[in-house]
């Protein structure tokens, strides 16, 4: 029986590990199919042709094999192209994308195919290769409620998740992880106004909704932060994320 073939399936490499002496379990997030487990055979070699192109935050065109069997998790790499665009991130962006690559890996299921999302992803990877890093807290922001939405995680920012009321324009309002959008207290320490949530909600449902969703969360990028990585947080399931951990370990330094 022939194997079904994917081929010149855009993707990133979000983590790798070892699986035997010489080959690598690839966990990737393709274009059409979602977060695919790959093994890589023989790519710790030095003479494979896999080594050089195997790098987290590179686009790639991937062509693999499914494996045979009802619910085979791990599929077969068989070739592995860079498909160009930009160099490796480095210092701050290399982190903030290893940043991503661990929320992807904790929210996203596998198998499950999220192509906005990915055009989102592919967006943010060529800003953290461009060394702009004004930009840094802009497009992390409006990545994280990117992918809050497609993951289901995002209540309505149009209005009061428990009441359901909508939004006034000039109250303040704060995200919290257990109760939604709520009108912010005295002892909250950041909290948006309704106008900025309506903005966002409107950019998060536009046609080119990444783009829209950067320029709403430009100008609350700081207040926005505590809120979506306490959101991030709770449904991850960790108090931490190990990449977050590592940025202050070096910053401590």
């Amino acid at each position: 029986m022939a194997l079904k073939r994917v081929g010149d399936e855009p993707g990133f490499v979000l983590h790798q590990y070892a699986w035997s002496e010489s080959s690598l379990i690839l966990d990737v997030f393709s274009r059409s199919h979602g977060r695919v487990a790959l093994v890589a055979k023989g790519a710790k070699k030095p003479t494979s042709n896999f080594r050089p192109v195997l790098l987290p935050l590179q686009p790639l065109r991937l062509t693999w094999t499914l494996s045979p069997g009802e619910g085979a998790e791990i599929h077969t790499l068989r070739g592995a192209e860079w498909a160009g665009g930009h160099v490796m991130p480095t210092g701050d962006a290399l982190l903030s994308g290893y940043y991503l690559n661990e929320l992807l890996i904790r929210l996203l299921a596998r198998d499950d195919a999220h192509p906005a999302l990915f055009d989102a992803y592919a967006a943010v990877v060529r800003v953290l290769a461009s060394q702009h890093g004004e930009a840094l807290q802009p497009v992390l922001r409006a990545f994280e409620l990117r992918l809050l939405r497609e993951v289901g995680f995002l209540p309505s920012l149009d209005r009061e998740t428990a009441t359901q009321r909508p939004l006034v324009p000039d109250e303040r309002y704060v995200l919290v992880a257990e109760g939604g959008l709520r009108v912010a207290h005295d002892d909250d320490r950041v909290s948006l106004s309704g106008a900025q949530w309506q903005g966002l909600h409107r950019s998060l449902d536009a046609d080119d909704a990444f783009t829209a969703t950067l320029r709403a969360a430009a100008d609350a990028a700081a207040e926005l932060k505590p809120q979506l990585r306490h959101l991030l947080h709770y449904h991850c399931g960790v108090t931490t994320l190990r990449t977050r951990q590592m940025m202050m370990d070096l910053q401590a330094l």
